[in-house]
This record gives structure tokens, sequence and C-alpha cells, in this order.
């Protein structure tokens, strides 16, 4: 289960990104060693989308 932490973003912050590094061993548990997470690749790469962002 997430923690408090990470289901929580503050305002400005992608909540995709947040849960991502906060609750990553969940979140990345089905990726080989080693193995980018395609979801955090594109949001390096293209930015996070406005509607994920915290408002």
């Amino acid at each position: 289960m997430p923690s408090h932490k990470a289901l929580n973003p503050p305002k400005r912050q992608c909540r995709q990104c947040w849960l991502h590094a906060y609750d990553s061993r969940a979140v990345h548990r089905h990726l080989a060693p080693r193995q980018d997470c395609p979801e955090c690749v594109d949001h390096m790469l293209k930015g996070c989308p406005d509607h994920m962002i915290v408002r």
C-alpha cells in the first residue's frame, strides 16, 4: 500500500512522478534490474502532462 506521502503530492508537482519517487518499490516491482520505467522516461523526455499537475 502506498504511503500517505506518496499519495499526497504538494502543489505544482506531478502526481505520477511523486508516486513513482515515494512508492518506487511497489510501482517498479515489475521491472527487471537496471531496467528503466517507461512512464518515468516518458515524463523525463516530454515533461509532465498538465492534467497530472496538482493545482
